[in-house]
Parts: structure tokens; sequence; C-alpha cells
């Protein structure tokens, strides 16, 4: 299928690895121009210059600063000033009890999982609005269909960014700039691995165990690939996708047991 986004501009962020890194290959397949942002400038050149071989067509920037400041944002708006797709993403605030979480713990994670968000969304929106044409997707969480006690402070940031954007996603849509969250469950990212390697520290148990128990689980008898994640994004993002704004899919293999 083509998606009929050849030659646009995409801002991806924090796109080095994971599940960012695949939006924007995805998006580059199909001959998107892309603005890379990592903090980490070694891995943040290697995704770059393997998009730039798999797709010579396509240009590639590359932006290394943290997302989640000013100055990071405004280097990235610099190099890529009028996207007509942002993917909007950052790493989640680390796990714990909410006993021990001090207001700094709390602003840290609204900063980077709420704020930022919003404050890339102002900065392009109403440019794609006067183009008529606009895809904005912002990767939060399963956790925000079916919250982990343990992430709590990620769960409050991505709940809020979740309601800010339904209220603004059916005002843009007229204009043909659609926003919508992509939900992801369990993929097979270095997040998911440390996260299994830090339960079979603390449990005893050996690794493999727990990734296959994990795994069994699931639905799907497995973890999702970031391929597979990637896809769907483009998809949201494509020419024909215009009529789906302001919903947050879950890509967790069925793992959420309910009907809505």
């Amino acid at each position: 299928m083509d998606l009929g986004i050849k030659g646009r501009h995409a801002l991806v962020c924090a796109s080095s690895k994971g599940l960012g890194r695949a939006c924007a290959m995805a998006l580059a397949a199909e001959g998107v121009h892309v603005t890379l942002t990592a903090r980490g400038a070694e891995a943040l050149t290697k995704t770059a210059n393997e998009i730039r071989k798999a797709y010579p067509g396509v240009e590639v920037k590359e932006v290394a600063g943290d997302i989640t400041t000013p100055a990071g944002r405004d280097d990235a708006l610099k190099a890529c000033p009028n996207p007509d797709i942002l993917i909007n993403n950052a790493g989640g605030p680390p796990p714990g009890d909410f006993r021990n979480w001090t207001r700094d713990d709390w602003i840290k994670a609204v900063d980077a999982n709420m704020l930022t968000p919003i404050e890339l969304i102002k900065a392009t929106v109403d440019g794609m609005m006067s183009r008529k044409f606009g895809r904005i997707i912002n990767i939060t969480s399963a956790a925000v269909k079916s919250p982990i006690d343990i992430l709590g402070l990620s769960n409050g940031a991505r709940s809020g960014l979740t309601g800010f954007v339904a209220g603004i996603a059916r005002k843009t849509v007229k204009d043909n700039v659609t926003i919508n969250g992509l939900l992801p469950g369990p993929f097979d990212t270095d997040r998911l691995r440390n996260t299994n390697a830090a339960a079979a520290k603390s449990s005893g148990q050996p690794l493999e165990e727990i990734t296959q128990a994990r795994m069994k689980a699931n639905p799907a008898g497995r973890f999702g690939t970031p391929e597979e994640f990637g896809y769907a994004c483009a998809f949201l993002c494509g020419d024909k996708a215009g009529f789906i704004t302001g919903q947050n899919i879950l890509l967790d293999g069925g793992a959420f047991p309910g009907t809505l």
C-alpha cells in the first residue's frame, strides 16, 4: 500500500533505538524525510546511517540532545521547523512505590511525558493546519489504558497527555491534522530486556525463565516486534488516515481483557 506521504517531512523523537527507531524506519520506507533525535550521539548516528543506506532517496537529519529540555526541542525544531509528521516519544520514568516519590520526581515525569509533547504540538500544529496536512502520533504506554501500580509516574503523566489530546484532536481534524496515541504493550526492545533482567536478578530466577513466562502470559504467546509498531505508526501517518483522530490504539497482543 502506498501511504501517500512520500516527500513529507517527519520529526521523530527518541528515535535512535527501539520503537522510535522503528517508526523512523517505517516512515523512511514510505519516502518520508526524517529528522531523528536522541540523547546518545553514537547510537543516533548509527541509526541515521542505516536509514541513509537502506533508503538513499530519503533526507536524514540527526539532532543529538535531550528532547525533554527547551534546548533539545529548540535544536530539533531548527533542524525540522515545519514537520508534516510529528512522532512524540521519550523514555518513561522509573518504576517504584509512590510513597518514595518526591515532587521533583513528579515534575520530571510530567515534563518528559506530558509537557514535552504538548510543547512540540504547540510549536508545529498551526503550521500543519495552515498547510492542510499533519499527523501527530504520541507514543505513550499500555499503562494508560491498564495502569500498572509500580509505573505510577508514567500512568499519571501519560494519562494527562492523553486527556489533553482528547480535546484538541477534535479542533485540528477539520484542517486534516490528526492526533492519535499509540499505546505499546510488551515489545522486544532494550527497555523490556532490561526490565526482564532486573526481574531475574531480584527474584533469583534465570533470565530465560522470566522471559518465557512473560511471553507465555501474553495471548499472542510472544512479545511484539518493533517493526510491527513502526508499521502501525506509518499507517496512521498516511494520507488516507485523515478520519482517525483522538484515538488511543493499544498494541499489546490482546493482553488487555476488555471489549472497549
